[in-house]
Parts: structure tokens; C-alpha cells; sequence
């Protein structure tokens, strides 16, 4: 497994945890490293990753509302919207490093692993939109 794919399921197992507990996210933070040792470098990217997805939270959550056809985020399951959540940070804030499409098929890589049945399909067509949604804003400002 590639350190990319590795770190992300890091992020996603992170995320995971601090959906299912309560308290400060970094002490829950810390208490993950101990578990999960690593090397400095993936360490350092799964950190700007979950630094970007909490920064931009509220941005990436009413996005993936917007895109979600008759389903809340509450609703979904744990892995699947912290997936979403993952992939649409990478869509939308780290394009320059993550190709978009890379990103997609990543978070249905690992849906496929951590998922549900129907987890890689769901995920792809929300996916997509947010991409669609990333190419629209950046052909208006283009534009301007």
C-alpha cells in the first residue's frame, strides 16, 4: 500500500473516531499517535489533511448536504461521510497536489474496503458532483 492510500485511511479512522467520542480533538489526537505509529512523513500529511477538513468543515459539509439527494449527513453511515469528507477536501482544497479524479477513486478505493456494499457507488456520484461543482466555480473566476 502506497503512503498516500495509507494516510488516508489513517484520516478516515481518525475522523471515524472523533464521530464516535466526545471530547477534544487533540487530545483524541494524541492518543491516536500512540496507536498508530508511523512514519514523520505520513504523520505530517495526515495532519494537514485533518487540519484542512476541520478548517473547512462547515464549507465541505453544506456542500456535501447540497449534493446528497434525500440524505443528511447524520444519516449516513460514519465511514461514508468522512469519506466524502476526506475526498471533497482534497477536491476542493488540494487539487494542486491531489488530482480531483485521484482523489475520487481513492475514497472508492477505500469504500470498497471499509464500506458498505453500496458505499463505492454513493460515494462515486456525490463524488462527481462536488468535482462538477469545483470545475464550475473555477471556470467563473476564470472568467472574471
Amino acid at each position: 500500500m502506497g503512503k498516500r492510500r495509507y494516510s488516508r485511511e489513517l484520516v478516515i479512522k481518525f475522523l471515524y473516531l472523533v464521530d464516535m467520542n466526545e471530547g477534544s480533538v487533540s487530545e483524541q489526537l494524541d492518543q491516536f499517535w500512540e496507536r498508530n505509529d508511523c512514519q514523520p512523513d505520513i504523520k505530517v500529511y495526515v495532519e494537514d489533511l485533518l487540519n484542512t477538513i476541520f478548517k473547512n468543515k462547515e464549507a465541505i459539509d453544506t456542500l456535501l448536504e447540497k449534493y446528497s439527494d434525500n440524505w443528511t449527513l447524520s444519516r449516513m453511515a460514519v465511514i461514508d461521510r468522512n469519506l466524502l469528507r476526506l475526498a471533497t477536501c482534497e477536491i476542493m482544497y488540494a487539487a494542486a497536489t491531489v488530482p480531483p479524479k485521484v482523489a475520487i477513486d481513492e475514497a472508492v478505493e477505500i469504500a470498497k474496503k471499509y464500506g458498505s456494499e453500496d458505499s463505492p457507488n454513493f460515494i462515486n456520484g456525490i463524488l462527481d458532483r462536488v468535482l462538477k461543482e469545483r470545475k464550475a466555480v473555477a471556470e467563473s473566476t476564470s472568467e472574471s
